[in-house]
Formats: C-alpha cells, structure tokens, sequence
C-alpha cells in the first residue's frame, strides 16, 4: 500500500481503538511494527489477519507483486514484533510457516476469501505465511486511559468480533470452512481467557474492596456460567465433522443475545467503579 495511504489507516486506527473505514470496514485489521531488517529503524504496517486460536496468521501477499513486502523482510531478519489490535498492543514472535503447515492455513484462507488464490496466480513466488505468537514479555497494553475505558474497549473489541462473525456466516455458503470453524473457535477461546481472568482478578479485588457490590458480582458470575455453557455448546456443535452454517449461525445468535446483554450490564455498573478507584 502507499505510504500516504498507510499513514491514514494508521492514524484512522489508532484514533478509533481498531476501528477503521474504506476497504478495511468490518475486515479484521491490525497495526503490525516491524524492525528494519537494515536501517533497525521501526515501521507500522496495516495488515489483515486470520484468527488461529492463541496466535494469528498474516499472509504477504503484497498484492500479487513480484516481490514480497518490507515488513516481511524485517521480520525474517527480526522476529520480535508489536501488535496493535486497537483495545490491546502486545509483544509477539513471528514464524514463517513452511511446507504442509504453510499450504494447509494458505489453503483455508484461500476458502474462506478466494482473493488470495487471485494474490497466488498474478506472482511466480510462494506467498510467505506467518505466524505471530504473543510472546512471555510481560501484560498487554490496553489501549484505555482509565481501567474502565480499558474494559469498555475490550467489550467493543468482542462485539466487533462477532459483528464479523456474523457476516462471515451469513456469507457462506451450505458447508463450514475449516477457517470459518477455526474463527468461532478463537471467538470462543478469546471469551473464556476475558471471563476468566475477571473471575480470577477483577471479580476478587471487588469483593474485597467493594463488598456492596456483591449482588452485581453474583449476577455476573452467574451470567459468565451462562455463557460458558453457551461457548460449549457451540464448540459442540462445530466438532460436528458435517456441521452446517445453519446450526452454528444459530447457536452464534443465541452467544450473541445473552453476551451483548452481559457486556451493557457489566459496563454499566463496573465501569464508574473502576474509575473512581483511579481518580
């Protein structure tokens, strides 16, 4: 993409916690900071992802050219990388896939968005894959000025999720793509790790600090239950080796019903909590 071009994603981006318009819109996106495999200096690059469960996939396409992209290059040279995802930057170690593992997600992502095959045929290279793995370095970074900004973005973060969701699904056609399988998979994983670090973390200090707030505690640890049972009966479902977009577009819907119930909950009475304790 043109430098010009970049810059405006960039800015649009960060300015809106992930969120970005034009050819972007409702695509998954994120900033990916590279190291200059000769200057050292650092460069962001806006790059589309595929979900893959603890990590993500990245695919340098380039577009077709002949040649593969700068941040390709600089990662190869070093492998350290940032992530931003817009309510979260994070520290990450990319591998470039090879051989059948390379082919196999290449494939799966030609299936759910023919437009890589296009990518493929215009160039005589091979398409690098990459793989970027949060690395032991530390917390995230949550993109909120305040813990409940924080939160509220991590909700957006999970809404814009299955807003994508939902299209994909509604898009396919009478047979699950193995990548459309893998995103509610890592839909699914992305929501446990949320609930239960609240339940380990958030949900304690409260009780301990603010124990009138018990009965808004006990609601939603009820409503994390809810939903966990509702994250195993899609994962049922999607183990199902003849599982039909009709089923899962209906046990996604049910997710999403109960989930956007229990995000608006939870924002409203934890978020002025949280940011009186910090004021």
């Amino acid at each position: 993409m043109p430098h010009d071009f970049n810059q405006q994603v960039i800015a649009e981006f960060r300015a809106n916690a992930g969120r970005v318009g034009g050819p972007f819109e409702g695509g998954r996106l994120v900033l990916l900071t590279t190291t200059g495999a000769r200057s050292g200096a650092r460069r962001t690059t806006p790059v589309g992802y595929l979900p893959d469960g603890e990590r993500i996939l990245v695919i340098a396409s380039a577009g077709g050219a002949p040649h593969h992209p700068a941040w390709f290059h600089n990662l190869v040279a070093h492998p350290r990388v940032t992530v931003e995802t817009g309510p979260l930057t994070y520290e990450a170690e990319a591998t470039v896939l090879t051989g059948a593992e390379r082919d196999e997600v290449f494939a799966r992502a030609v299936e759910a968005d023919p437009g890589w095959a296009a990518y493929q045929a215009k160039t005589r290279r091979t398409i690098p894959v990459v793989a970027l793995t949060p690395a032991q370095a530390g917390p995230p970074r949550f993109a909120g000025e305040t813990p409940g900004a924080s939160v509220r973005l991590v909700h957006d973060g999970f809404r814009r999720e299955i807003a994508t969701l939902r299209r994909e699904l509604a898009n396919s056609g009478s047979v699950l793509g193995a990548q459309l399988r893998i995103n509610c998979l890592t839909l699914c994983q992305g929501l446990d790790n949320h609930h239960t670090g609240e339940d380990r973390m958030m949900f304690p200090a409260l009780r301990r600090h603010r124990p009138d707030l018990a009965p808004v505690l006990d609601r939603l640890d009820a409503e994390h239950r809810s939903i966990a049972a509702l994250l195993e009966e899609l994962r049922r479902t999607l183990a199902e080796p003849d599982a039909a977009p009709g089923g899962i577009r209906a046990e996604v819907e049910r997710l999403t019903g109960e989930l956007e119930a229990h995000l608006a909950y939870e924002e409203e009475q934890l978020i002025p909590v949280l940011d009186a304790a910090t004021g």
